[in-house]
């Protein structure tokens, strides 16, 4: 087994002014996940001494590219504490990542049981399906050899995952906005920690990288999907689901980005150290702006962008410049 995983396996995206064959996109997903899989109790070596999860371990002291680990205030706390804290947090980024992939799961298996004979989104879905079985055993394995009880997502979130699958049958559109609305945060902040972290924990350093690779499948089938079907429907629908895009990012970026209350209990982090963090502080309103640049761009190119739906992003903060092209840099992105 090897602790460092093949290379970061990205399929390109489609140019907008492109005219893209989706049936052959749907091919080449499919083929990429037979060829360019990943197993986490193969690729990622466990048991090796400098894979081991241990306290005092200062590489859990979460970096500046952390919300948290830029704050000034978290630079003032005992180093005991900051390793403390940086366990838990990747503990529960991992298990509220484990929570969105069960009920991705669930979602894509009602999804493609309604699809007719002959439908090329049931073997990728499926693919996929698969695979996000395999992160949930990944993401559960990093949290068991913590040692850290996390509860992952707020409870209102973990009450509502046996019915948050429906929706990709009842409203497709509006499940694969959740679906990119718990993707696509996780899979910005991983990707900043990769190119800019050089003090990774090796496990998980491990983790991202197998999690980047696939994501960017998933993604890019999430993408394609509703730039192939929102464009196909009425002006009402389309509107309406303007309107919704926007909500369900923000609502579901909380989810996956803000730490529950049991977190800021605790490490008895101060109320107005909170309110910085999320999202009060102009570093953190930059970084909920920066997560959303691919999202953006969908939208412009789904035509979901009108003078209403751009009130709306506005109002959820997390309105700015599309990204010019898939997954580019923060640096840039947030000019």
């Amino acid at each position: 087994m090897t602790s460092t995983l093949r290379s970061h396996e990205y399929l390109p995206v489609a140019k907008t002014d492109e005219v893209e064959d989706y049936g052959q996109v749907l091919d080449d997903l499919s083929d990429a996940s037979v060829h360019r899989n990943f197993d986490p109790y193969i690729d990622i070596d466990w048991d090796s001494p400098h894979m081991a999860v241990v306290p005092n371990d200062t590489r859990w002291i979460m970096s500046p590219h952390d919300p948290i680990g830029r704050h000034p205030w978290f630079a003032t706390q005992p180093v005991e504490k900051q390793i403390a804290m940086g366990m838990w947090r990747q503990a529960n980024v991992a298990k509220v990542g484990l929570q969105f992939e069960s009920i991705l799961i669930r979602g894509l298996m009602q999804y493609s049981d309604r699809l007719p004979n002959g439908a090329k989104e049931f073997r990728y879905t499926t693919h996929e399906a698969k695979e996000e079985c395999n992160h949930t055993l990944m993401f559960q394995e990093f949290v068991n050899r913590t040692g850290v009880d996390v509860p992952g997502g707020p409870r209102w979130f973990r009450r509502l995952s046996p019915i948050i699958p429906l929706f990709s049958t009842i409203f497709p559109s509006v499940f694969y906005f959740g679906v990119l609305a718990g993707e696509e945060p996780i899979d910005h902040i991983q990707k900043d920690f990769l190119r800019k972290d050089q003090n990774l924990h090796p496990t998980m350093q491990a983790i991202m990288q197998l999690h980047v690779a696939e994501e960017a499948r998933h993604i890019s089938f999430a993408h394609h999907l509703l730039r192939e079907s929102i464009p196909k429907k009425g002006p009402i629908q389309r509107f309406i689901l303007s309107l919704v895009m926007p909500i369900v990012m923000r609502l579901l970026c909380d989810v996956i980005s803000k730490p529950p209350r049991q977190f800021r209990q605790t490490f008895d982090i101060p109320r107005s150290v909170w309110k910085d963090l999320f999202w009060r502080s102009p570093e953190s309103r930059q970084f909920l702006i920066n997560v959303f640049g691919d999202v953006r761009m969908l939208a412009e190119q789904c035509g979901l962008i009108n003078p209403v739906s751009s009130r709306i992003w506005r109002l959820m903060r997390i309105a700015g410049r599309p990204s010019r092209y898939r997954s580019e840099p923060t640096y840039t992105a947030a000019a």
